[in-house]
């Protein structure tokens, strides 16, 4: 079997050249700011494909001899592999199928055959997609290109280790999603090869924890699938090949929950202008959470991918306008006479809150036959706001309740 070390990662980079585009590492004030640290953000969500999967997807195919080229790839992948690997085989004229679950939204299914692949939805989840992958490589002789567990695979995505070195000469620190393990491992060998003074920390959903797990038994554990926001890194098992890098070159793994990525997600749009999936922004939300201690080190964050569907990202942004009191609904309790209504709009109006929906409901909510019950929606700038109009409706005589 093929191994990892920095010179296959160099190798890889030689190997793919300018076909992977060189994503930026800027530092960020504002995060820099909130999180006490020299903080750098390694944009691979700006990849043709929108993450860094096609590194190694591309390395994978390169290596490929003519006979394995001519009878075509095979897959399983519920996104950004996927993806990297359609485009970069499409682009070099070799077939690429695709194994999809049944449940893959329609608009990754979309772009993976937009890339040029043939795809196959089949099973209710990854283990019976990759399970179908595999009895059709045995079938049709295709060469199976595995997610994260292939030398070849880390070897590609290593190579945003060695650009790293070079984008922040004085990194002393590297926080990076953890799904299978392909992309660490990858990435924390090229540091760590060169200075191993690197720290190099790992971050999982909490849902999910499989290569923390692996690391507490000694050997990979299949956990029960869960969903969660971070899709992207939700493995339920880790790889044979990843766990041993991951030992040898990762110094701690950390675990985020879904309220603190949605949060990351948040942040990284209005602060960053930059768009990421759970996934990608797993990394930044351990940071934020203070779920690791780096004291002052110069650190490089990894938003690994940017493929996020866009009603997950409507109400990630709706539920973290309301966590941080700039989106607000209250139930106030009116007598149901003329003119009621309009002095609730007056009070609000006059506080400067800007009201999004009303539900105007007599039936409901057990009020009595002479009372009525008004749900509003507000816009508000934050808190100290929040207090402000409560106060005034109280003055005002209104009762009423927040709800969440």
């Amino acid at each position: 079997m093929e191994s990892v070390t920095l010179t296959s990662i160099q190798t890889a980079r030689a190997r793919i050249g300018e076909a992977i585009y060189l994503s930026p590492c800027q530092l960020s004030s504002d995060l820099s700011e909130l999180t006490g640290l020299p903080l750098h953000l390694k944009l691979e969500n700006l990849q043709r494909t929108g993450s860094f999967k096609e590194r190694g997807a591309l390395n994978k195919l390169l290596t490929l001899s003519q006979a394995e080229r001519e009878r075509g790839v095979i897959t399983a992948s519920a996104g950004n592999h996927a993806q990297g690997v359609a485009f970069h085989a499409a682009a070099r004229g070799i077939r690429a199928q695709i194994v999809m679950p049944l449940a893959t939204p329609q608009i990754k299914v979309a772009a993976t055959r937009g890339f040029g692949a043939d795809v196959v939805l089949h099973g209710s989840n990854y283990d019976e997609a990759c399970e179908e992958a595999l009895r059709r490589r045995l079938e049709e002789g295709r060469t199976f290109i595995h997610p994260f567990d292939d030398a070849e695979i880390i070897n590609g995505q290593g190579t945003i280790g060695l650009e790293l070195l070079e984008q922040v000469p004085d990194l002393e620190a590297v926080v990076i999603p953890i799904g299978g393990g392909g992309l660490i491992s990858g990435i924390a060998c090229a540091l760590k090869e060169t200075n191993p003074r690197i720290r190099v920390i790992g971050v999982e959903p909490e849902k999910l924890p499989s290569m923390l797990r692996a690391r507490e038994a000694g050997a990979p554990v299949t956990l029960n699938a869960e969903a969660t926001v971070a899709d992207g890194i939700a493995v339920r098992r880790a790889g044979d090949l990843t766990l041993p890098l991951v030992s040898r070159y990762v110094d701690e793994i950390v675990a985020v929950d879904d309220e603190e990525i949605a949060s990351a997600i948040l942040m990284l749009l209005e602060h960053e202008k930059t768009l990421a999936e759970g996934a990608g922004a797993a990394a930044l939300a351990a940071l934020l959470q203070s779920k690791t201690n780096l004291r002052q080190r110069r650190t490089v964050v990894l938003v690994s991918g940017g493929n996020i569907d866009v009603t997950l990202l409507a109400k990630i942004i709706e539920r973290g306008l309301v966590k941080d009191g700039r989106l607000l609904r209250i139930r106030v309790h009116l007598q149901d006479r003329p003119g009621a209504l309009l002095g609730l709009i007056q009070i609000l109006a006059r506080e400067r809150a800007n009201i999004v929906e009303v539900i105007h409901n007599r039936a409901y909510y057990g009020v009595s036959l002479g009372e009525t019950v008004i749900d509003v929606t507000l816009e508000t700038r934050g808190a100290s706001h929040i207090t402000a109009i409560s106060h005034a409706l109280r003055e005002a005589g209104f009762s009423f309740e927040r709800i969440q």
